[in-house]
């Protein structure tokens, strides 16, 4: 089978990278293993948490870093574009590239962030806070929202806090085994006529406050719940992040997944590229668990399979390595400098990775991929935890990837194949500019470089 880009990995990169690609009109395939990390979502995206200021904060990291290779102008350009990308998968997005804002964490903990749910609780940079009384709501026996921390937090910013727990017949049935009480089973529960009920709850406690805080229990399959329960309520509700799993990362991946087979991507979930065949420098096609027999070509791929959590990368006794095509990795020969025992520090082994060139071609045996790109937390040279930049990375280096995969794609005009590059071009005295794109003329297939005419 014959695509244009065959993606592997189908998180928060490999989708980002296939629905850019798609809505351009390419052919694209998704081949995923299962969960990713968004499962783990926060409900925030960060660029870089370093400074207030996220941008300043990219001019001072390595230059090899992904952002040094992006570019800090791409990276502006990229990250302003990020808020209307989402919009048209549905997602609606609080925040901007200038100024990191502040989220509230499940502890109650203040963290920058450069992008937010607009469901979600956010503050200004300086941490001040605009209510004056607020109502922390938590499902009875949800032990995965912890409203004392919380709490303790808003009340030593100055804010008076109420604390109340919500029961329903509904979601006493989870109560009967504890492993049930779980952000996404409670979500499941509080939809359709529930939400009604739900927020009859919340308005007999929360008539004298200024907002209401949440745990985000709601909206596992869509936004619609979410938006009626904010209207039904009659003070602003803002929702907090809970402990995994998290229910708007699970709506976020299905709705990134939805809109990429809208665009006419195909996704293939719970199947694992097992090795692809390389010929001169390129790689030819992979190879599937579930699709032994099946070739699986592309003129570009591109791998966002992750870092250790989702086994982009794994450690053994021998070292760290790529598990799918055996790319080279970034990393220490001697296991003991991997780690810091403090393990507060910044440790070693979390600037492991794929080692890629300026392009982000990544390199096997010493030498790039020239059709393979690399995206998202299985690149190298950064901290994302230390630097809070993991969702930035992610992002912005999938839609970076798609353009140098776009810039390099052919443009079809009649029956034959013309390389022009970066040259004026006169066809029926009409000027035409194409800067690396094959383009198909007439019947005969001629390779022009430099040309200066026609």
């Amino acid at each position: 089978m014959k695509f244009d880009t065959i993606i592997i990995g189908g998180g928060l990169s490999g989708l980002t990278a296939g629905i850019e690609l798609s809505r351009k009109g390419q052919k694209c395939l998704i081949v995923s293993s299962g969960q990713s990390a968004l499962h783990f979502f926060s409900g925030s995206f960060e660029l870089c948490a370093l400074d207030d200021d996220p941008l300043k904060a990219i001019r001072s990291l390595d230059k090899e870093h992904p952002y040094s290779k992006i570019g800090l102008d791409n990276v502006r350009s990229l990250s302003a574009g990020v808020k209307p990308f989402f919009k048209e998968v549905g997602v609606l997005l609080n925040g901007d590239q200038e100024r990191n804002h502040l989220r509230l964490t499940p502890l109650g903990a203040q963290k920058r962030a450069w992008l937010t749910l607009d469901e979600y609780v956010t503050l200004p940079s300086d941490g001040q806070m605009p209510w004056k009384k607020v109502a922390v709501f938590n499902v009875d026996g949800f032990m995965d929202f912890h409203t004392s921390y919380i709490a303790a937090a808003l009340e030593a910013k100055g804010v008076q806090t109420v604390v109340k727990g919500i029961s329903m017949p509904e979601l006493e049935k989870l109560r009967h085994n504890p492993t049930e009480m779980r952000s996404t089973n409670i979500a499941k529960t509080l939809t359709g006529d529930k939400i009604n009920t739900l927020a009859a709850r919340i308005n007999e406690y929360a008539s004298d406050v200024d907002a209401v805080f949440l745990p985000a229990v709601v909206g596992l399959n869509g936004c619609s719940d979410v938006v009626r329960l904010k209207e039904k309520v009659d003070r602003p509700l803002h929702f907090i992040a809970t402990l995994p799993p998290s229910v708007p990362g699970i709506r976020l991946q299905m709705m990134l997944k939805k809109h990429f087979q809208k665009l006419g991507g195909t996704y293939m979930l719970g199947d694992s590229v097992t090795g692809g065949v390389l010929e001169n420098g390129r790689l030819r096609c992979i190879s599937t668990q579930n699709h032994a027999d099946t070739e699986f070509e592309a003129d570009n791929f591109i791998i966002a399979t992750g870092s250790f959590f989702s086994k982009g990368l794994v450690s053994d006794i021998d070292g760290v390595s790529e598990p799918v095509l055996g790319l080279d990795v970034i990393s220490l020969e001697e296991r003991p400098q991997w780690y810091r025992k403090n393990m507060f520090e910044a440790q070693p082994y979390m600037y492991f990775g794929l080692s890629t060139d300026a392009s982000f071609h990544p390199v096997k045996d010493g030498t790039a991929v020239e059709n393979l790109y690399a995206v998202g937390s299985v690149l190298g040279a950064c901290n994302p935890l230390k630097e809070g930049s993991g969702a930035g990375i992610a992002i912005l280096s999938a839609l970076h990837v798609s353009s140098l995969i776009l810039n390099e794609s052919p443009v079809i005009l009649n029956d034959s194949s013309v390389i022009l590059n970066e040259s004026p071009v006169i066809l029926s005295d009409s000027p035409v500019i194409l800067n690396d794109s094959p383009v198909i003329l007439n019947d005969s297939s001629v390779i022009l470089n430099e040309v200066k005419d026609l």
